[in-house]
């Protein structure tokens, strides 16, 4: 399979909180579009200092991370930051590799996003089609009580 890129928009979070409070317009919220190489061997997103300027975001802690060739660093993390693809968006962390070429869009927002790699086409696209499932169980009653009193947990889709 070959490398696959996708079109995201990067968003601060903390600036969309000030735009809804007022404190701030629509427009001054930093965010931008870039073409991020689809990694689903990332934990997350992966943008180098420069982006993590452009969209202000601050250092929330520093992880160590390990590189695909195996090198071991601690790194900055940061955020939260909103990732958008086309309908669809996630709130996630991004670690920064201060000098990546590229911006990297991991397995957790692909998977907060519902998507996932198509390798017969090399794109992004939706596990179930155009539209998000979101699946939420019963989290108040326990699998014995559910089985107890003859229901299934109840599930909204």
């Amino acid at each position: 399979m070959g490398l696959v890129r996708t079109s995201i928009t990067l968003k601060n979070v903390a600036d969309a909180i000030k735009a809804e409070a007022g404190l701030i317009q629509e427009p001054e919220i930093r965010q931008t579009t870039i073409d991020a190489l689809v990694d689903t061997g990332a934990w997350t997103l992966v943008i180098n200092e420069a982006v993590r300027k452009q969209l202000g975001v601050g250092i929330t802690r520093t992880d160590t991370g390990t590189l695909a060739d195996g090198t071991a660093s601690k790194y900055n993390i940061v955020g939260p930051l909103e990732v958008r693809w086309k309908n669809r968006s996630a709130i996630c962390e991004a670690l920064v590799l201060p000098d990546a070429e590229e911006v990297l869009l991991g397995a957790i927002p692909l998977e907060a996003m519902d998507l996932m790699v198509n390798p017969t086409k090399q794109e992004v696209a939706g596990v179930h089609g155009d539209q998000v499932i979101h699946c939420v169980k019963n989290i108040y009653l326990a699998p014995s009580e559910n089985a107890a009193n003859g229901s299934q947990p109840d599930q909204v889709h």
